[in-house]
């Protein structure tokens, strides 16, 4: 994708039924990795990869989201004094310009993104699953559109590869080799029956679209639940849109669940210098009680 991606868009509306009762008052999107939620996470993503205006879908009761990219001027001079929490606290509102619009209804992936068609314009955008992370740097974004540079007006998707025995869980890619972990998307998969799939390329929450998407989306009827999904709008575009399939490198947790939260947590703190003995210290007494 040749052009330059300045916006990506993050839908957020969802209820976080996995995370009941929690998510009753606290947007599964604002829950912690260590001290940061998921969301910052995924905006720290899309600035580094050059990313400038960052449009967040949420819906209506999911405020708090909107309230934590908020400056808070009387938090900030209340913590003058400690250079180490101002910066904590003020951080995630300088990451990005970040602005809302509201999914009214919960009507699937692919309709989040058109209700944000308004706020994109017609230029080429990214979209990221706030419950998808990826340890690594660069990030998987900056992989993607490294990858996909030459490839003028296409479109692209993050995979990675799953075991064949679980393949039957995941919205899969057909694809033809087009250079090192980048592949010629020939078509996707929702969920094949075990033993049908083309590959076992998972789709993962990262894409880089042409504004020719939203119109993709208009024609796509809904599906499952009355949805609207998003792979359905991309096997649409890729009538007039040569798509791409992107492995990146990383490790991926799986955001949308407590376990892999939980994994998550464990595992940045594994990494991080400040926190590192003392989880190594916890995890060790805890596999003792065993």
């Amino acid at each position: 994708m040749c052009a330059a991606v300045r916006k990506a868009v993050i839908p957020a509306a969802g209820l976080g039924t996995r995370f009941l009762p929690v998510t009753r008052s606290v947007p599964k999107e604002l829950l912690p990795i260590l001290d940061r939620p998921m969301l910052q996470y995924v905006v720290e993503e899309a600035a580094e990869a050059g990313i400038t205006d960052v449009i967040v879908v949420t819906s209506p009761g999911k405020e708090g989201i909107a309230e934590y990219f908020r400056p808070r001027p009387d938090l900030e001079t209340r913590l003058a004094d400690d250079a180490a929490l101002l910066e904590k606290v003020s951080s995630g509102a300088r990451l990005a310009d970040v602005s809302f619009v509201i999914q009214e209804e919960p009507l699937g992936l692919g309709h989040a993104v058109l209700t944000a068609r308004d706020a994109v314009g017609d230029e080429p955008f990214a979209v990221i699953l706030p419950d998808d992370i990826v340890e690594h740097t660069p990030g998987v974004l900056s992989q993607m559109l490294a990858a996909t540079a030459h490839a003028e007006d296409a479109a692209s998707v993050a995979v990675e590869r799953v075991p064949w025995e679980i393949v039957h869980n995941y919205g899969v890619v057909d694809t033809d080799p087009a250079g090192e972990r980048l592949h010629r998307v020939n078509g996707l998969v929702e969920k094949p029956p075990p033993g049908t799939a083309p590959s076992n390329l998972s789709i993962v929450g990262r894409y880089l679209l042409p504004p020719q998407i939203f119109d993709s989306l208009e024609r796509t009827p809904p599906g499952a639940r009355g949805e609207i999904q998003l792979t359905d709008g991309l096997a649409l575009l890729m009538e007039d849109v040569a798509l791409y399939a992107c492995e990146f490198e990383g490790v991926r947790y799986d955001g949308g669940n407590p376990m892999g939260l939980l994994r998550a947590s464990l595992e940045y703190a594994l990494r991080r210098e400040d926190t590192r003995a003392a989880a190594a210290d916890l995890i060790r007494r805890l596999a003792a009680e065993l």
